[in-house]
């Protein structure tokens, strides 16, 4: 049996626990495991969230819902007291006209969140005042259907490529990924996996890593219309690198609590 690793990174300290079989990470940097460069507007919903509790700072992705909430996971929003996000860029320095700063410590966290088995990892940030929506700077809708086997799926980041490389990119990276069933992810996972997880793999061992935690699901439901069907949750404990698939939380689950926390 192996073991889920919690995907959530601390700005300048790496701390592994394991507690009831899963591996908890806070760790420096992080990006896309084979991913490609993203070009500028192509994923306009992207949030780089940097993340301050009381003990530590760290780096997560999000996803823009409306000019005004951010969806992550839940645990990039635990016992946080400040959020710093950057909207509207590919780039995490550099100049940037299109990129919008803001910060925050207003957030909702998931009711039955579980910080030890990750159950109903999912969160949502408050901006204090609405951003304006620009060509590269728009929200996400989500995907509320049943996600297909031939449903083309793309994961997205700032996380690290390697397991021995634990710097941010400053280029937001993409890489397509393919579902597997609940059945054959609980070969790697057991029953941690359940109804409300989806596991994915890419070519070889290409998928999610370090520092991409809360980063958005997108799938193409046709037209080229996309939209998020689920949250980057957890790898595997035996890294990045490995061929094992990585969890997504999915988003579909959630839209009740989503709607009544949001109004959206």
């Amino acid at each position: 049996m192996k073991y889920l690793l919690i995907v959530i990174l601390g700005s300048s300290l790496i701390e592994n626990n394991l507690i009831n079989g899963i591996t908890t990470s806070h760790r420096s940097g992080s990006r896309i495991i084979g991913g490609s460069a993203a070009y500028a507007g192509q994923y306009p919903y992207a949030a780089a969230i940097n993340v301050q509790t009381g003990t530590s700072k760290f780096f997560c992705a999000g996803s823009l819902i409306s000019n005004l909430w951010i969806l992550t996971a839940g645990q990039c929003v635990d016992g946080a007291i400040l959020f710093t996000i950057q909207l509207g860029s590919n780039k995490l320095s550099g100049d940037d006209a299109y990129r919008v700063t803001v910060a925050t410590s207003n957030y909702v966290l998931h009711p039955d969140y579980n910080p030890l088995t990750l159950e109903n990892d999912i969160g949502l940030i408050e901006l204090r005042m609405p951003v304006e929506f620009t060509n590269n700077l728009r929200k996400m809708d989500f995907y509320t259907f049943h996600i297909a086997d031939f449903t083309d799926m793309w994961a997205i980041g700032w996380g690290q490529t390697t397991d021995q490389d634990s710097e941010l990119v400053n280029e937001l990276q993409w890489v397509e990924v393919a579902p597997l069933t609940n059945e054959e992810c609980k070969i790697f996972y057991g029953n941690q996996i359940n109804d409300n997880t989806l596991c994915l793999e890419g070519n070889y061992n290409e998928g999610i890593c370090y520092g991409d935690t809360g980063g958005p699901l997108i799938v193409d439901i046709g037209r080229g219309y996309r939209a998020q069907a689920g949250i980057a949750s957890f790898i595997s404990g035996n890294g990045c690198e490995s061929t094992e698939p990585s969890g997504f939380i999915r988003t579909f689950p959630y839209q009740e609590w989503l709607k009544n926390v949001t109004g959206l």
